[in-house]
């Protein structure tokens, strides 16, 4: 687990150098192990490494393979790099141990292609000197990020924006379709865009290939289909439940290798403890778990650490569990604030980062359960699909889904500010229709996996994790898995309330409390009841100077909302006061005039 930077500088420039390093300084705690730079004229390249193997000096980055006359810098895990190994060991190419030079020698192998032989997370850049080009990629699901910002004749790349700020020269002037978006969607700014008209993501599944004088193609690589398959229209409802298991525990025992102990995120709910099953099946029940709680707020409780414990007693873990109290919560969220790549309205991102912080501790590679909801239906919206026609599909969605429809943004926001159209409700309509969708749900989780769950839990996880050297691994993001659920039929991911298969699976596994548990969600009282010193941290961020120069939102709108701080809420019941407020904090802290 890395970070990575760079320029490419065209018209017969030089790449700036004093830039990229600025770059790479600015993520030192996500490779808090190691730097390294490469710099060859129109090309120049940072890392920042963490290291969970054992790496040689063959494995350091910038890695340069001069016989190839290729170099590349990468960010991410290849879990089936062995299997790599031994096909281009084949073909006459050999390889190391090293996940970076398996890159290497797959594109010299198979060209632009290559990342369709790559299982795993990554995001890469790799220079082809011989044929003065440049391949940008991001993996399938978007697990790692790469963010873009091109400009004055040069290309600039970096694992978080922050980090591209900090290299200089970019507009960081507010983009309106992505405030729409933000404003619209939990925070959500799916890719391209960022909040800053300046700054874009290389969207997931992208190979990007710039050239030397800045002409550039780019293709999206993998895009399962959400259509049954007829090969497997003879399958029981007992043949999914397995075939779906299968592919888990493929996917867990992926996510294993390391030269250092690999812990669980657990938090009791049904994704992370069947997890936790999985793996202590692969390990012996030689597994560390952790969970997290805090102090009750507004008369709701913060913890579930009755089911996290049911799951460790029941496995025999070795369990660490931590509660947090309120004095707590105000510096982890600047923390959590200066942590995120862009800015993160969820409610439970301050407690990820106080969750990672800790774990970083004891463990350096977790694994956790995000992704289980959106590719197996696990949301009570999701329910309402199911009994929708496909062509209800994008009016219950939006229901269920949307913090505010396009209409009230008049109230929020200032008029300059207004985008005159429903941005966000055309990309949901483009995502939800078309030949890769067959019933309503299927349109659901299509937009659920590929444009809102990269910016939303995944972003969340990696940006929260990275903050303290802890690599997170998502198995129910393996992209094998992905594709097989999204052609399992949807009575079955319906079925039992939600996560049907999935429980089917839990209840060979787990104990029988844990899988019928009313769904819960990682509670931060104090974060959806805002009062005391966190209500007075958004306050001072939303009358600061720099807000009122900025004169995005609407000040009679935030007048009511300050007065009453817990008086409107998202249907998911996030606070949106806190939504506003954490935007203007992230701007503020990050330096955005």
């Amino acid at each position: 687990m890395c970070g990575i930077a760079g320029e490419l500088a065209f018209d017969g420039d030089r790449a700036d150098r004093d830039a990229v390093a600025a770059m790479t300084v600015a993520m030192a705690d996500r490779g808090p192990d190691g730097e390294g730079a490469w710099c060859d004229g129109w090309v120049a390249l940072g890392h920042r490494r963490l290291s969970v193997i054992d790496l040689t000096e063959r494995g350091a980055q910038p890695m340069v393979d001069a016989e190839l006359g290729l170099t590349v810098v990468f960010n991410g895990c290849i879990y089936n790099h062995h299997e790599l190994r031994r096909e281009l060991s084949a073909a006459h190419r050999f390889v190391s141990t090293s996940d970076t030079e398996v890159v290497l020698k797959a594109y010299a192998e198979w060209g632009d292609d290559f990342v369709d032989h790559l299982i795993g997370m990554f995001a890469l850049v790799l220079v082809d000197q011989r044929r003065d080009r440049v391949v940008l990629a991001r993996d399938r699901l978007g697990i790692k990020p790469l963010y873009l910002a091109d400009s004055r004749g040069r290309l600039r790349f970096a694992s978080s924006l922050p980090a591209l700020l900090a290299g200089g020269g970019i507009d960081t002037s507010i983009d309106d379709v992505a405030l729409h978006h933000y404003l619209s969607w939990h925070s959500i700014v799916p890719a391209p865009r960022t909040i800053l008209r300046g700054v874009h993501k290389l969207p997931p599944a992208t190979v990007r290939v710039v050239e030397r004088d800045g002409r550039s193609s780019e293709r999206t690589y993998w895009h399962p289909p959400y259509v049954r398959d007829p090969e497997r229209d003879d399958w029981s409802p007992r043949d999914w439940e397995d075939a779906i298991g299968d592919a888990l525990r493929l996917a867990v025992r992926r996510r294993l290798v390391a030269d250092v102990p690999v812990g669980v995120l657990l938090s009791g709910g049904l994704d992370s403890s069947v997890l936790v099953a999985l793996l202590a099946e692969e390990a012996s029940g030689d597994v560390d778990t952790f969970s997290i709680g805090f102090r009750e707020a507004g008369g709701e409780s913060g913890d579930e650490f009755e089911f996290s414990d049911a799951v460790a007693d029941a496995f025999a873990t070795r369990h660490h569990r931590r509660l947090v109290d309120a004095d707590e919560l105000v510096p982890a969220v600047l923390g959590a604030v200066d942590a995120m790549t862009e800015p993160m309205g969820s409610h439970d991102v301050p407690a990820f980062y106080l969750l990672a912080e800790w774990v970083a501790e004891h463990d350096k590679v977790v694994q956790s359960g995000q992704g289980a909801d959106e590719i197996l239906a696990g949301y009570g919206y999701h329910q309402r699909l199911g009994d929708a026609g496909p062509d209800e599909a994008y009016t219950v969605f939006s229901r269920a889904f949307v913090d505010r429809p396009h209409a009230a943004l008049t109230r929020v926001l200032e008029p300059e500010h207004l985008v005159p159209y429903d941005a966000s409700g055309e990309l949901l309509r483009s995502w939800m229709s078309g030949p890769l969708v067959e019933t309503a749900l299927d349109a659901g989780l299509h937009a659920d996996t590929h444009l809102l769950m990269p910016d939303d839990p995944v972003k969340r996880v990696d940006s929260m994790t990275m903050a303290s050297g802890l690599e997170a691994r998502v198995p129910f993001l393996d992209h094998e898995l992905v594709e097989l659920a999204a052609t399992c039929p949807p009575e079955l991911k319906l079925h039992d309330g939600g996560k049907g298969v999935l429980k089917a699976l839990g209840r060979r596994v787990l104990p029988t409390e844990v899988v019928d548990r009313p769904k819960g969600y990682f509670p931060v009282p104090a974060l959806r009841h805002l009062d005391g010193p966190v209500l007075d941290m958004v306050r001072e961020a939303l009358r600061a100077p720099e807000a009122t120069a900025r004169g995005v939102f609407r000040g009679d709108y935030v007048d009511v909302l300050l007065a009453e701080p817990n008086r409107e809420f998202s249907p998911g019941r996030a606070n949106l006061l806190w939504q506003i407020g954490v935007l203007e904090l992230w701007l503020q802290r990050h330096g955005v005039r």
